[in-house]
């Protein structure tokens, strides 16, 4: 067994699933201290942040003599919930592949990344490499939001799986809860009652039509549409009485060039038409967790960096391609630093059965300490 598929073997033995994701779960500590411990052996210099209590960012730092241009290198350590997985934590590895819990999603990622931190520290380059292990990253991203706040760096890596090609665009997502007012009343009164799930059937349908619209519109050369959905709803009391109140949550994904300002217009925008019509309709909304769209230039440095070393390694044409989902890579593009998506492939993300590549695992890594030969000279 080589040492890298050793260690993603370690990595995704450890219980790491998001507590705020499945109430109880493990979180991040345990995994945090097993990656801070390996830093520590391979000669990084090692930084341990607690982005919330008890959910500890561990940063790894391959320190530059000087001069050379730095970067980051970001994976995540937590996990979703493992219902219905027969070994999650028990990883095996068959055909060329390793299964369990997290080993797509992103310890393979991870894996790669440690491995090229210490290669990094071994070759003494000029600039520093950061390798950052992050907490979060499953729910609310509040690992990388804290390192963006700490560390800065020339560019950065996030190796989300891509199956070794090149991700420059990934969708973003805003959340919102809307409620719609009804009045109580028992069931046998229609003349006293006004149904607030009735309502917000009305405002269902306008939102069909919202995404029929925005699927239908000019889209991204990457990722396609825009799109938005209902996602939860609640409402009533019994089944004698016409409920007050319905709640809906809805779940708008966003592509580059969407403005928040636009975006958080539309479900007003729904509600004035219904209420042309209907003079008892009341409604009101409220945004939720929002997250930026990614975008980066395949002209950027950092990418014609990790574009040429790949070719170079695999021997192949590199794909550019987009990433439906959101990834902690928008948050470092905010902060200014040119970020590209780039990471071993498998399947299974959030999956019963998930399984990592060991063979672009290794490849990953071998590219990674390539890039960093590279951009930090």
């Amino acid at each position: 067994m080589s040492e890298i598929t050793g260690l993603l073997q370690q990595l995704v033995a450890i219980d790491s699933i998001n507590p705020d994701l499945v109430p109880g779960g493990a979180g991040e500590a345990n995994i945090a201290r097993f990656v801070a411990a390996w830093f520590e052996r391979a000669g990084l210099e090692v930084a341990v942040d607690e982005a919330a209590p008890g959910r500890p960012n561990v940063v790894g730092i391959a320190r530059g003599s000087g001069g050379g241009r730095s970067l980051l290198l970001n994976a995540h350590m937590d996990t979703v919930g493992v219902t219905s997985m027969e070994r999650p934590h028990d990883p095996y590895i068959e055909n060329n592949r390793l299964y369990g819990r997290g080993a797509f999603d992103m310890k393979g990622g991870l894996a790669a990344i440690m491995a090229a931190g210490a290669a990094a520290r071994q070759r003494r380059l000029r600039g520093d490499v950061i390798v950052t292990a992050v907490v979060d990253e499953e729910y609310a991203s509040i690992g990388t939001s804290a390192i963006i706040k700490r560390w800065k760096a020339d560019a950065a890596i996030v190796t989300e799986p891509t199956e070794l090609h090149i991700c420059t665009a990934h969708k973003g997502f805003a959340w919102f809860n809307v409620e719609t007012k009804g009045v109580a009343a028992h069931g046998s009164r229609p003349d006293l009652g006004v149904d607030a799930i009735v309502k917000m059937g009305k405002v269902l349908a306008g939102l069909e039509e919202l995404d029929l619209t925005l699927r239908s519109a000019a889209s991204h050369r990457l990722l396609g549409s825009g799109s938005v959905h209902a996602s939860l709803i609640e409402g009533g009391q019994e089944l004698s009485s016409y409920p007050e109140r319905c709640f809906l949550g809805i779940e708008r994904r966003t592509i580059p060039g969407e403005t928040m300002q636009h975006i958080e217009a539309e479900l007003p925008a729904i509600f004035a038409r219904i209420a042309a019509h209907d003079p008892t309709f009341q409604a009101t909304v409220k945004t939720g967790l929002t997250r930026e769209p990614f975008e980066v230039s395949l002209q950027e440095p950092i990418v014609q960096t990790v574009l040429q070393q790949a070719q170079r390694r695999l021997g192949r044409e590199i794909v550019e391609v987009g990433g439906l989902g959101w990834m902690d890579s928008a948050l470092l593009a905010a902060a200014g630093i040119p970020t590209v998506v780039f990471g071993p492939g498998g399947a299974g993300a959030h999956a019963v059965v998930e399984w990592s590549d060991l063979t672009q695992v290794e490849q990953c890594a071998e590219i990674l300490t390539a890039v960093a030969e590279d951009f930090c000279q």
